[in-house]
C-alpha cells in the first residue's frame, strides 16, 4: 500500500504541474486584457467611487411608504372617466369598421356578378378600384386607432404632471416621508401600519380633479 502511494505522487504533481502552467498562463492573458483596458483611458472602480461618500440613510431614521400605482389608475375618478373616454372612441371606430366591411362585401359580391357582363379592362378597373379601398381602410383604421392611444396616453401623462405628482410629493412633505415605493415591486409583511399611503392618494386625487378631458383622436 505504501509503495502503490509512492507511485502516485509524482503522478499527481505532474497533474498538479499541468494546472499551475494553465494558471500562470490565464494569469499573463489577464494581466494583459487588464492593461489593455486601462491604456484605453478608463479607471479602476476604486478610482471612480473616490468622490462617494460613506454617508447612508440610517436605518432607524427612514419613514417609508407605499403606494400601488395600478390601484390608483383603477380606483381615481378621472382616470376611470378617462378610460371610458378611450373605450367610447374605440366603439365608433369598431362600429364604422363593421359599416365598411359590409359595403366591401356588397360591392365584392357585386364584382363577381358583373364578370361576365364588364369587359375586362373595365372589370380589372373595378378589381384595382376595390383594392385600394380595401388597403386605405386598413391604414386609416390603424392611424386612427394609434391616435386614440396617444390622445389617451398624452391623457394620462397630464394627470400624472399636473396633478398625481404634486400629491404625492405634498404627501411627502406632509408625512415627513424619505422614500415612497411603488407598491408593484414592493414586498411587504404585514401588519405594517401606515405604510400603504394609495388610499390617501386616490382620495387626494379625487377631491383635486374628477374630470379630465381626452384630446379628441385625429380622424374624429
Amino acid at each position: 500500500m505504501v509503495q502503490t502511494k509512492t507511485n502516485s505522487t509524482p503522478k499527481n504533481y505532474k497533474k498538479m504541474g499541468i494546472i499551475a502552467a494553465i494558471v500562470v498562463a490565464v494569469a499573463i492573458v489577464g494581466v494583459a486584457v487588464v492593461a489593455a483596458v486601462r491604456s484605453s483611458g478608463e479607471v479602476s472602480v476604486n478610482t471612480a467611487l473616490e468622490n462617494v461618500t460613506t454617508d447612508a440613510a440610517n436605518g432607524a431614521n427612514l419613514r417609508i411608504a407605499v403606494v400601488r400605482m395600478d390601484a390608483i389608475q383603477n380606483d381615481a375618478t378621472a382616470l376611470q372617466d378617462l378610460r371610458k373616454q378611450r373605450e367610447n372612441y374605440e366603439n365608433k371606430l369598431r362600429d364604422e369598421l363593421t359599416a365598411e366591411q359590409k359595403k366591401l362585401e356588397k360591392e365584392k359580391t357585386e364584382i363577381e356578378k358583373s364578370q361576365d357582363v364588364l369587359s375586362r379592362d373595365a372589370l380589372q378597373r373595378r378589381v384595382v378600384d376595390y383594392q385600394n379601398r380595401v388597403t386605405k381602410l386598413q391604414r386609416d383604421l390603424t392611424e386612427r386607432a394609434q391616435s386614440i392611444e396617444t390622445s389617451y396616453q398624452k391623457a394620462l401623462s397630464d394627470v400624472q404632471t399636473k396633478h398625481l405628482d404634486p400629491i404625492i410629493e405634498g404627501i411627502i412633505a406632509k408625512k415627513n416621508l424619505s422614500l415612497v415605493i411603488d407598491g408593484r415591486f414592493a414586498r411587504t409583511g404585514a401588519n405594517v401600519e401606515n405604510l400603504d399611503i394609495t388610499n390617501e392618494v386616490v382620495s387626494a386625487l379625487n377631491k383635486k380633479v374628477s374630470k379630465v378631458k381626452m384630446a379628441k383622436p385625429q380622424g374624429f
